[in-house]
């Protein structure tokens, strides 16, 4: 890493409260940061309460799962997510006239390669008003690049950024009638638009920490976040949220065609309904 990067530490504390006594559970976690050509993973666990064996595996798109079973009764179920990553400032970044062509993007080594990640999912499909305005904006741009960059405008520029506008269930069409949403919801949205111009899109979770100036050794509440990736003969990473390349404030977790792949504690169990589910995030700049 040079010295333009930055060292992280990040604690995830994820869990449900239920009504009464459950007696077994089943569960995958997925907040273990991936190594990769833009971040390295110096240290990382999982730690579960109640108690619980675990293991790791890396899932179809190549996210770490942390799994575990539990079958002593219990009427909470903590994961606490440990990791200590450096990170980079964003790479060369292409121009908005450079990338693959519109017809490149059609060949069947392109169309055949990334074929899950161009179609629409229950949270990135579109109505007609959208795929319109899709179409609009494809239309003006020269390049596939200028246009994904053109959608992140747009989207960033109707949407606006509101925590608890909508819940993990919502998709594009919700936040799109709102004109409000989260991270997720404008994700899903620039995703969906991507992919409705024919352009290979995945949705990408991870943390974020809010602070570009942030001084080192203070702890701040980060947040979970999403931001996106388009396919233009390379992968790009863009954050519509913010407006921003993804760089050294994003910690990449997992990749996917939508949240649904990608959530970051779900399970099944045995026993009374869940009387809710806490999240807390906490970031920490070492360097």
């Amino acid at each position: 890493m040079t010295v333009d990067s930055w060292r992280l530490r990040i604690q995830h504390k994820s869990g449900f409260d239920y009504a009464g006594p459950v007696s077994s559970s089943y569960n995958e976690a997925r907040m273990w940061p991936r190594n990769e050509a833009r971040q390295a993973v110096l240290d990382a666990r999982v730690e579960v309460w109640p108690p619980a064996r675990t293991y790791r595996y890396e899932d179809y798109w190549g996210t770490v799962v942390t799994a575990f079973d539990v079958h002593a009764k219990h009427d909470a179920l903590t994961v606490t997510a440990t990791s200590t990553v450096e990170t980079l400032p964003p790479g060369d970044l292409l121009e908005a006239g450079e990338g693959s062509s519109w017809e490149g993007l059609t060949q069947p080594e392109s169309v055949d390669r990334w074929y899950e990640l161009v179609l629409p999912t229950k949270r990135t499909g579109l109505d007609d008003e959208l795929s319109g305005i899709a179409a609009d904006i494809k239309a003006a741009h020269a390049t596939p690049h200028a246009a994904a960059l053109a959608v992140c405008e747009f989207v960033r520029g109707e949407v606006t950024y509101q925590p608890g506008a909508t819940g993990v269930q919502s998709d594009a069409l919700h936040a799109w009638e709102q004109r409000k949403g989260v991270c997720q919801d404008i994700s899903h949205l620039t995703v969906g638009m991507l992919r409705e111009m024919g352009m290979p899109a995945r949705y990408v979770s991870g943390y974020l920490h809010p602070q570009p100036s942030a001084a080192i050794g203070d702890s701040v509440i980060g947040q979970s976040h999403a931001w996106v990736e388009w396919w233009v003969g390379r992968w790009t990473a863009f954050d519509p949220t913010n407006g921003v390349p993804v760089g050294e404030r994003h910690v990449v977790v997992g990749r996917g065609r939508e949240y649904g792949d990608v959530p970051p504690l779900k399970g099944v169990y045995a026993g009374p309904k869940s009387t809710g589910q806490g999240v807390e995030v906490t970031i920490t700049r070492l360097r």
